[in-house]
């Protein structure tokens, strides 16, 4: 998906740049996210967010949680 249409930068491009350690401000310099109106400025730091490095990923959080199930450790809410 298109994230800035000012610089047509995708989601796919920004979270590539993430996950390879890209901070924020070096995204805006190297691809011109968020630096002409601005309105996908909210958006690519979200993608940004959920993708840079040191973020745990959804399937090493499930692994986690079924480690904590195993050792008992894991306490679920009740319905």
């Amino acid at each position: 998906m298109i994230v800035c249409v000012c610089h047509r930068v995708s989601d796919q491009t920004i979270a590539r740049a993430a996950r390879s350690g890209m901070a924020f401000d070096d995204i805006q310099l190297e691809f011109g996210v968020a630096t002409q109106c601005g309105k996908c400025e909210s958006c690519a730091r979200s993608v940004w967010s959920e993708c840079r490095s040191g973020q745990p990923t959804a399937h090493l959080k499930i692994d986690e949680l079924r480690q904590q199930l195993a050792r008992g450790t894991l306490q679920l809410a009740p319905v």
